[in-house]
C-alpha cells in the first residue's frame, strides 16, 4: 500500500509471502486492522481526501485475499430493493452508484463475470409504457456490466400475486386492479416486493434485505475532510455484514443526506425564514460586487432542522435561519447570485430544501449504533425472518409509514432494532428538470403546483404516527385494544395535531406578507435591474405557490377542516389499527405456508 499509515502497519509483513503464509482467519484480522486505522486517516483534514484511493484500495485486496475462502461463503449478500414510479432517470442514477461501490470495494469478489453478493431487485409501479421500457433497458444495461438485476414489473408482480389468497391481505397488498395496477404507492410496492424476496431467499446463503429509494445513491456529502464533495468513502456492504455479523441486530435503519426526507407541507415555514434572510442579506449588498454567500458550510444543529414541527420528534426547534451557500462555481457577481436562487425556489415543492441540506458527519459506526425508534424506508436492512414486518396501513398511502412502523418493531424488538450512521445520499430533483420525474401526491400544472394531495398524506400520517405512539405504551399491537380505545386515541390526536398545523399556517402567512413587502420594494436593486426580470418572476411564481398551498385560503387546510373528510379519514385510520393484529396473523401464515392458493 501506498498510503503512510498502511505501510508503517504492515512492517510486520514483509512481503505478500508473509501475507500469504497466514490462514484465512489471521488474513481477514489483519486487513480489518489496516482498515480501521486506514477509515480513520480518511477523515483527518490534512490527509482525508488523498488517502481515501488507498483506503479503497486496501479493501480491493482484502477481498482479494477472501475471494476463495469459506469465511467468503459465509458472508451476507445483499439483494435490495428499489421500488421505483416513472422515474427512469433517477433509477438510472441509483444503478450507477451502486454498480461504483461494487466496483470500488468489490465487496464478496467476482464470479463468472459479476458480483456475486450484491443482487437489485427493481420493483416497477411505473404507468407510462415509455418509462416502463426505460426501465426494462436499465436493468439490462446493468446486468449487462456485471450488476445482477432482476426487474420486477407490473406483470411479474401479478403473476406472483396470483398465487396467493387475496382477500386476507389487502390491506397489506391493496385491493388488486389488473387495469390500474400502477402508482399502487410505495408501502404497497414495498409489500408485494416482500413476497418475491420470500422467493429469492436462499437457505444456503446468508441473505440481507436491503431497502433503498430511487433518488438516493451509495455515497455522502461532506463539509470537511473531502473538500464538501460527494464521495464513497463508506464500505455499506463490508461495515453492515460486519455489524449482522458480530451484533444480536435484526433491523438496521440508516438515514440520509443531502435533501430532507420530509414532505414540503413540513418544511415550508423553515424554508420561508431562509429566503427571507437571504432577500434582506443580498439587498443590502452591491449587485455588481462579487458574490459572498461561498462561507464554509454550517452543519445543521439537529437531524431535524428543515422541519417545522421539529419539537414534536424530539428535537429542539430551529430558531435561527440558515444562509444559501451559493452553488455557482465560475466567478461572479450578487446579481447571478440572486438570479440561480430564485430558479432554486421552486424546487422546493418536490422536496429539496435549498438551505438546509444535511451533511455526512463522521462517527466511528460501531460507535454510532444505538437502539431505533424509527424505520427510514429508503434506507433499511433486515434479516429473512422479519419479512413478517410488512410496511403497516398500506393501502391508506399515508406518509410516516416509515416511523408507524418503526414504533411497531421497537415495541416488539427492543435493542434488535438499531439504527447506525449509514447515510445515503438523497436528490429530490434531477438536474436536467429542475425538478422530480414523479413524486405521489405533487401535481406540476403549467405555472402552479398543487401539494393538496401531498400534504393530506403528510397531515393523516401524522395523526396516524401520534395515535400508534400512544397506543404502543398501552402494549398495542400484542396486546387487545378495544375500537373504543382507538377511536378516542385517534380523534383526541386528529384534534391536537389540527391546531398545531394551524398554528403553523398563521405563522406562514405572516412570513409571505413579509416576503412580499422585501421582494416588492422599490428601492430594492432588483427591481430595477433588467437582468433580474425572470428572477423576479420566479420569486412571485414561487410566492404565488406558497400562498395556495399554505396561505389563509389555501385547499390544503380546507380539506383538514372539511367535517366529511374529518370523519371518513380517521373512520378509515381506526379500522385500519384495529385490523392490523389480523393483517399480521394473515400475513404469518403466508410466509409460513409459502404459497396459498386463491
Amino acid at each position: 500500500m501506498k498510503h503512510e499509515v498502511l505501510e508503517k502497519f504492515f512492517t510486520c509483513y514483509k512481503s505478500d509471502k508473509d501475507i500469504q503464509a497466514l490462514n484465512d482467519l489471521e488474513k481477514c484480522k489483519v486487513y480489518e486492522k489496516a482498515i480501521t486505522l486506514a477509515e480513520k486517516d480518511i477523515w483527518k483534514e490534512t490527509t482525508g481526501k488523498s488517502a481515501l484511493p488507498d483506503y479503497q484500495a486496501l479493501f480491493r485486496e482484502y477481498e482479494e485475499h477472501l475471494e476463495n475462502s469459506d469465511l467468503n461463503k459465509s458472508r451476507f449478500k445483499f439483494i435490495i430493493t428499489i421500488p421505483v414510479a416513472d422515474r427512469p432517470q433517477h433509477l438510472n442514477t441509483c444503478l450507477q452508484s451502486i454498480l461504483r461501490l461494487c466496483k470500488i470495494y468489490q465487496y464478496g469478489g467476482i464470479k463468472e463475470t459479476k458480483y456475486h453478493k450484491v443482487c437489485v431487485l427493481i420493483s416497477d409501479d411505473s404507468q407510462l409504457n415509455t418509462n416502463i421500457e426505460k426501465n426494462q433497458q436499465i436493468t439490462d444495461s446493468f446486468k449487462q456490466q456485471g450488476l445482477e438485476c432482476i426487474y420486477f414489473g407490473a406483470e411479474q408482480q401479478q403473476k406472483l400475486i396470483s398465487i396467493y389468497d387475496k382477500k386476507h391481505i389487502k390491506n397489506i397488498i391493496g385491493d388488486i386492479d389488473p387495469d390500474n395496477f400502477f402508482h399502487k404507492g410505495a408501502s404497497i410496492t414495498r409489500n408485494i416486493s416482500y413476497l418475491k424476496l420470500l422467493q429469492l431467499q436462499n437457505e444456503n446463503e446468508p441473505c440481507l434485505f436491503y431497502f433503498i429509494d430511487s433518488d438516493q445513491e451509495f455515497k455522502i456529502n461532506t463539509t470537511l475532510a473531502q473538500g464538501s464533495e460527494n464521495s464513497y468513502s463508506i464500505n455499506y456492504f463490508y461495515q453492515l455484514n460486519k455489524i449482522f455479523s458480530q451484533k444480536g441486530i435484526s433491523i438496521l435503519t440508516g438515514k440520509v443526506v443531502g435533501d430532507p426526507p420530509v414532505s414540503p407541507a413540513v418544511m415550508a415555514g423553515t424554508f420561508l425564514d431562509d429566503v427571507i434572510n437571504f432577500c434582506q442579506q443580498i439587498s443590502a449588498l452591491k449587485a455588481e460586487h462579487k458574490c459572498t454567500f461561498h462561507s464554509h458550510i454550517k452543519p445543521a444543529e439537529n437531524d431535524a432542522a428543515y422541519h417545522d414541527m421539529a419539537d414534536l420528534f424530539g428535537f429542539k426547534p430551529s430558531n435561527d435561519s440558515y444562509e444559501y451557500q451559493c452553488s455557482l462555481k465560475h466567478q461572479h457577481k450578487h446579481i447571478e447570485c440572486f438570479n440561480r436562487f430564485a430558479e432554486k425556489l421552486n424546487q422546493f415543492f418536490d422536496g429539496e430544501h435549498p438551505t438546509r441540506k444535511s451533511y455526512y458527519q463522521h462517527e466511528d459506526i460501531n460507535s454510532s449504533i444505538k437502539p431505533a425508534r424509527t424505520i427510514y424506508t429508503g434506507n433499511y436492512i433486515f434479516k429473512p425472518e422479519n419479512l413478517k414486518y410488512f410496511i403497516p396501513f398500506a393501502n391508506l398511502k399515508l406518509r410516516m409509514a416509515g416511523p408507524v412502523l418503526g414504533r411497531i418493531i421497537q415495541s416488539e424488538l427492543g435493542t434488535s432494532f438499531v439504527s447506525a450512521n449509514l447515510p445515503m445520499l438523497h436528490n429530490r430533483t434531477v438536474d436536467s428538470l429542475g425538478q422530480s420525474e414523479f413524486r405521489s401526491g405533487v401535481n406540476h400544472l403549467l405555472q402552479s403546483i398543487d401539494l393538496s394531495g401531498e400534504f393530506i398524506r403528510q397531515f393523516y400520517g401524522d395523526v396516524m404516527l401520534f395515535s400508534i405512539i400512544e397506543l404502543t405504551k398501552s402494549g398495542y399491537p400484542k396486546k387487545h385494544v378495544t375500537f373504543e380505545k382507538i377511536t378516542e386515541t385517534v380523534h383526541k390526536n386528529f384534534s391536537s395535531m389540527k391546531l398545531r398545523y394551524i398554528e403553523k399556517q398563521q405563522h406562514i402567512s405572516n412570513k409571505i406578507i413579509q416576503l412580499k413587502t422585501i421582494i416588492h420594494k422599490p428601492e430594492n436593486w432588483w427591481n430595477s435591474a433588467k437582468s433580474s426580470e425572470y428572477a423576479i418572476n420566479l420569486f412571485n411564481q414561487f410566492i404565488e405557490n406558497i400562498e395556495n398551498n399554505f396561505g389563509k385560503n389555501a385547499l390544503t387546510y380546507t380539506l383538514i377542516n372539511s367535517e366529511k373528510d374529518i370523519d371518513l379519514n380517521l373512520n378509515k385510520i381506526s379500522c385500519a389499527i384495529k385490523t392490523y393484529h389480523a393483517d399480521r396473523s394473515h400475513w404469518q401464515n403466508l410466509l409460513s405456508n409459502g404459497t396459498s392458493k386463491s
